[in-house]
């Protein structure tokens, strides 16, 4: 293979070669990297196509010991038949200059969203919390599923869709055995210690004031603009926390309505994971609800297409 020619993985195998990795635990060192200077994160930046045709998203990011920086870019194209979505990832290399990998970022992104926020609700959930909630079915969701369900001795792990079909009930019960799909949204709330909110919704899909006692909430990004799973006025009732403090407050929907009315500010957040892992920050009492929001980050692409590289030369 040419030094100027990355070398390419498709879906299928991002998704093969993903299995190989302890993906929460790259995700810590590159938080803990962050909190020491050696990582920079810089902002999302978003390019408009003219027209009203689309746009794009770019997330860079940089690992200072590994040598590496990237950019994951993301199109969204309008069409006639319906809007088209894709990512990729790029790998280059701080020594040479040259390409190292690029990545179709489809699993990347599954994966790296629903890692954070195990890594998230490890660093913040109780340590005897027992009832885990899940709301959502579809990939993202089974993903978080596959990435929670050892953190905590889990008593009872409920999950709520208004979407499970026999297919998707299959893939979940395969993840997790003990897995409890109930009818009703008030059914997985009950009682739960944690709930991770796992929808492409651009409302709220629940209200954190209802719930009968304070829980860990996390929830993630869609493409919907200012796309938001809980209430905005929810933020001023919470102990808020996030991926990383200086990006989400410009992209989390929630956070964005809520500081136009003047309801919030962002420095209101009590931490982000790469304070939270360097102890700069301790967990959270439970007095009131915790939130987590995560939007993604750059360098959480960056990281992981960095294992894919290394695992694929290894092999090779």
């Amino acid at each position: 293979m040419s030094g100027h020619t990355p070398f390419v993985i498709d879906s299928q195998q991002a998704h093969r070669l993903l299995q190989q990795i302890d993906v929460p635990q790259i995700l810590r060192k590159l938080f803990r990297d962050l909190a020491a200077g050696k990582a920079v994160q810089p902002a999302q930046q978003l390019v408009e196509f003219p027209q009203g045709a689309g746009d794009f998203i770019n997330y860079l990011g940089v690992l200072a010991d590994d040598q590496v920086y990237g950019v994951k870019t993301s199109p969204y194209i309008v069409r006639e038949q319906g809007p088209l979505v894709t990512a990729w990832t790029l790998l280059m290399s701080m020594r040479s200059g040259q390409p190292l990998l690029l990545c179709d970022a489809a699993e990347l992104t599954t994966a790296r969203t629903a890692a954070t926020t195990a890594v998230a609700v490890d660093a913040l959930a109780p340590l005897d919390a027992r009832r885990l909630a899940i709301v959502g079915s579809g990939p993202l969701a089974q993903a978080h599923l596959h990435y929670a369900k050892g953190l905590r001795d889990w008593q009872d792990i409920s999950l709520y869709s208004p979407n499970v079909n026999a297919e998707k009930r299959l893939r979940l019960t395969a993840i997790e055995p003990r897995l409890r799909i109930v009818e009703q949204l008030e059914q997985a709330l009950e009682d739960a210690d944690v709930i991770l909110l796992c929808t492409s919704s651009a409302t709220p899909v629940m209200d954190p004031g209802q719930l009968r006692k304070p829980a860990l909430i996390t929830s993630i990004s869609t493409n919907a603009v200012r796309a938001h799973e809980v209430p905005p006025q929810a933020l001023s009732d919470m102990q808020v926390y996030c991926d990383y403090r200086k990006t989400t407050p410009g992209a989390a929907g929630e956070m964005l309505i809520a500081a136009s009315q003047h309801a919030w500010h962002a420095d209101k957040i009590r931490g982000d994971l790469a304070e939270l892992l360097s102890e700069q920050t301790p967990r959270p009492t439970y007095e009131r609800p915790v939130f987590f929001r995560s939007i993604g980050l750059g360098l959480e692409d960056v990281a992981l297409a960095n294992a894919l590289y290394h695992l694929h030369h290894k092999a090779s």
